[in-house]
């Protein structure tokens, strides 16, 4: 004989009525399926219910909620989830093993437990676990048992579907807010009136405006432009209509141009600005994508240097070297043999500037593209600075050269023709930015871990906002003297590259027209590579 509660109908309204109360009001699926057991419990006269949810990560069976035990009892129920005892396909347990292990767990639970009562939960087609109530009685399940347990199975089921969904769409705002967190390029997101809603670090980092401070703040507020930019910015076209009226491709708005910051500074930006609308079309939200871009200026702005400096140093050697051998080749003219002699002299003088251009041009690309190479040997420095004196006075009779180098100055481990290099450029420049002559000194010191060697001269010197910039790529000081005399802006940058493939340093003092001073360390003991 099966026991129910009189009025179970009314009851069983009830208590669905509760548990979609509950579901509508909280999010909290764990107490919606605590709800649902009591519920069940109560229903079927039973004393203890619990809800096991499959575990598809784990391949297992877990209890999620329990109701008429404490919490730290829920272990004991474990072996009657195992899945050796439910058949997979018809979800009916082996009654004599469930009965021996209900036997079991009664025990263990010190409770008169003498039947289950289980109906599997379905999510569509698929069994996502199963709800229990055991009774301390035994006796058929009736039908009106099952219709009990069914409806509160569907209500499990349709809580387990909506946290499911919750958690989903919990997870996707995670990720969705890691990744315009995370992201390299500045992110805002305005809504219809151009309030900033969203504000990520990048933005933050690009603007220097604080999240906290742009949120909630007009856009017009927090991107300002230090001048018009290129292109019509958010607020003017808007007014034209944006995005109204325009096709889904067409619809990105791109501005460029300065952003003030609130500290004075400027940064080049590119913004992206996307519109984000309903179903009828009306303006929801609109994403900015901001990107900062100061180094592809540069690199547009270095591209543009890089042609007009080679352009204009293989004009002049060119030009030469096509005059003078033009000028010797005159059938109407006999020329003696000086006259020859020095026009010959120009020509192979300006071949090798051309030489010298095309090396230093491609080293800076295999530089670049590969690293830097180095042979090592034992190089003496004291010997490289002899012989790039040696050459340069070939070139000058303005320049008085001095070699002071330390007694007993060490060999070190070195590639001896990239070293020759750096030495050839700082005496270089220092006979070309003394055009006056004077004094060139070339001095080196050691101690027990290091070398240094400097060259100064008696020039013009540098500005100091410009001492920062110098071993840059192309960069050359502007001024006259710079704009008359020749070079790439490639010397010092290879330099630099050299010295810091050996694990040395370099670097300038200098004040205009008191002379500048390059100096570089390098390590006196390496292993060869």
């Amino acid at each position: 004989m099966v026991l129910l509660l009189p009025d179970f109908r009314v009851r069983q309204r009830d208590y669905l009525l509760e548990i979609t109360r509950a579901m509508t009001a909280q999010l909290d699926v764990g107490e919606v399926l605590r709800l649902i057991l009591r519920a069940s419990v109560a229903m079927l006269a039973g004393e203890v219910g619990l809800i096991a949810l499959h575990d598809p990560r784990a391949a297992r069976t877990r209890v999620r909620a329990v109701y008429g035990v404490g919490a730290e009892h829920v272990s004991v129920f474990e072996p009657l989830l195992a899945p050796e005892i439910i058949d997979p396909e018809t979800h009916a347990f082996d009654p004599a093993e469930f009965d021996r292990r209900l036997r079991s767990v009664a025990q263990a639970l010190d409770l008169p437990l003498r039947q289950a009562v289980a109906l599997p939960m379905y999510l569509g087609h698929e069994a996502i676990g199963m709800i229990y109530v055991f009774r301390t009685f035994t006796g058929t399940a009736s039908p009106n048992d099952q219709r009990v347990l069914q409806s509160f199975a569907d209500q499990a089921a349709i809580a387990v579907h909506n946290a499911r969904l919750y958690a989903e769409v919990v997870r996707e705002q995670k990720r969705l807010a890691s990744i315009l967190d995370h992201s390299a390029d500045g992110v805002m997101i305005l809504d219809a009136q151009r309030r900033i809603e969203t504000f990520n670090k990048a933005m933050s980092s690009i603007s220097g405006w604080l999240p906290d401070q742009a949120i909630g703040q007009p856009y017009d507020a927090i991107v300002t432009w230090a001048s018009r930019p290129d292109g019509t910015d958010l607020a003017e076209a808007m007014q034209s209509g944006w995005p109204q009226g325009r096709d889904e491709q067409a619809a990105s708005l791109y501005v460029e141009g300065d952003l003030m910051r609130p500290d004075g500074t400027r940064i080049g930006v590119g913004i992206t600005y996307a519109p984000l609308t309903d179903a009828d079309g009306r303006l929801i939200n609109i994403i900015a994508n901001v990107r900062d871009v100061t180094h592809f200026r540069e690199a547009q702005e270095m591209k543009s240097t890089f042609i007009s400096v080679v352009s204009h140093e293989l004009k002049t050697p060119v030009a030469l070297i096509k005059g003078y051998a033009g000028t010797l080749r005159r059938e109407d003219a006999n020329w003696d043999r000086r006259v020859v002699q020095q026009s010959l002299a120009v020509i192979e003088e300006e071949a090798d500037r051309l030489t010298d251009l095309i090396e230093n041009l491609l080293a800076a690309s295999k530089l670049q593209a590969e690293g830097m190479r180095l042979k090592y040997e034992d190089v003496s420095l004291l010997a490289l600075a002899q012989a790039s004196v040696t050459r340069m006075k070939t070139q000058t009779d303005k320049h008085r050269f001095v070699i002071k180098f330390a007694p007993d100055f060490p060999v070190i481990p070195g590639d001896s023709l990239r070293l020759r290099q750096v030495l050839d450029n700082l005496v270089g420049n220092a006979v070309k930015y003394s055009p006056n002559g004077g004094e060139v000194r070339l001095e080196g010191t050691y101690d027990d871990d290091t070398v240094r060697v400097a060259v100064s001269d008696q020039g013009v010197g540098l500005p100091q906002d410009e001492l920062g910039r110098i071993f840059e790529r192309f960069y050359r000081v502007d001024d006259a003297l710079t704009r008359r005399t020749q070079g790439t802006g490639l010397g010092l940058y290879l330099s630099r590259a050299v010295v810091e493939a050996h694990g040395g340093t370099i670097g300038v003092t200098s004040k205009p027209k008191q002379g500048s001073t390059f100096y570089f360390t390098l390590p006196r003991h390496q292993a060869y590579q």
